[in-house]
């Protein structure tokens, strides 16, 4: 059975995407711990990031860097915080998030009630500091 992310990926369920490519894509979590938290996913299902092929989660980390850079010059925070957890979807992926305390790491306080015309924007910020 397909996960959550592969029907994203597939178009089945929407996603807001930001990076797009043949070996994986990052969207928008709809309950961001702050606004452009974005996780980045393998296309393939490989359910935790210790089996992962080395290549594969080299490319993810990158694109994380990538990401998390542009995260930083769009909404002018200090860090960019990047998280493997793992236990909510079984499908690696990497959260990043613009940071701007330890706080901004508390999954407790991720927010599952945001506008989507907030995630619109932080979608299109995000696009354009990648650019």
């Amino acid at each position: 059975m397909p996960t959550l992310f592969t029907k994203i990926i597939n178009g089945e369920l929407p996603g807001r995407f930001v990076w797009t490519d043949d070996r994986a894509v990052a969207f928008l979590t709809i309950a961001p711990l702050t606004m452009g938290h974005t996780l980045v996913v393998p296309r393939d299902e490989v359910d935790d990031w210790t089996t992962i092929e080395p290549d594969l989660m080299g490319h993810l980390m990158t694109i994380g860097a990538q990401i998390g850079a542009a995260q930083r010059r769009a909404f002018d925070a200090p860090r960019a915080g990047l998280v493997v957890a793992g236990f909510e979807v079984p499908h690696c992926h990497l959260h990043v998030f613009p940071a701007w305390g330890l706080e901004d790491f508390d999954f407790r306080r991720a927010n599952s009630d945001v506008p989507a015309t907030e995630l619109d924007e932080a979608q299109s910020r995000i696009i354009a500091a990648l650019d």
